[in-house]
């Protein structure tokens, strides 16, 4: 059996930003945190979650940033995948080396085009959380950081997409025999402000980190 909480590789530990995060306690000594600005590439976790595009050959925002400062490694992995699985489908997720970033890995997945709400959006969203929860959890790895998964170029509306972020995350998270912490790492204020409310909308006790 798989002794989690020992895992000698963990990175769980005090947030690198200066910006004051929301941290909630969960039941079972499991923590969700929502911080922001920041930006997730200075992330000291054991893995953050890329918000790729199927090719997973990298492309702008979130994507971008996180190729250029992890290096070319990344990408090197993300050609193997797509040469031996073909292009990663919609709420899927797969694992790759960190390349140069503090994260060990980078978990990629690819977030719902928004076309109104009734393509299952909502359940691909909720889908690309769980299953990098799920990939995360096969690593063994202690802690994940997530962005705003389909909030930028694809368009889907950052109020709608919080409260279908969080309580994915938080389901699974519940569900993880490893991963102990969630974080969504926000790039401004606006977007930070829906994911705090969607994550007071638990109804369990914020306290301050």
């Amino acid at each position: 059996m798989t002794n989690c909480e020992t895992n000698p590789d963990s990175r769980i530990q005090t947030l690198t930003t200066t910006s004051n995060p929301l941290r909630i306690e969960l039941h079972g000594g499991r923590i969700l945190i929502v911080v922001g600005p920041s930006d997730i590439t200075r992330e000291k976790v054991d893995a953050i979650v890329n918000a790729a595009n199927s090719s997973l050959m990298g492309g702008g925002g979130v994507d971008g940033a996180i190729h250029a400062a992890g290096g070319p490694e990344i990408k090197e992995h993300c050609r193997k995948i797509v040469a031996e699985r073909g292009p990663l489908s919609s709420g899927k997720a797969v694992a790759t080396s960190g390349g140069r970033l503090l994260a060990r890995y980078v978990i990629h997945t690819v977030g719902p085009v928004w076309s109104g709400g009734a393509r299952g959006e909502p359940e691909t969203l909720a889908s690309c959380h769980s299953e990098s929860i799920r990939v995360a959890d096969e690593l063994q790895l202690s802690s994940i950081a997530f962005p705003a998964i389909s909030t930028g170029v694809f368009g889907y509306p950052v109020e709608l997409a919080a409260p279908v972020a969080i309580g994915s995350a938080v389901e699974a998270l519940h569900s993880a025999r490893c991963v102990r912490e969630v974080r969504f790492v926000l790039y401004d204020h606006g977007t930070r402000e829906h994911f705090e409310r969607a994550a007071r909308d638990l109804r369990v006790t914020a306290q301050p980190s």
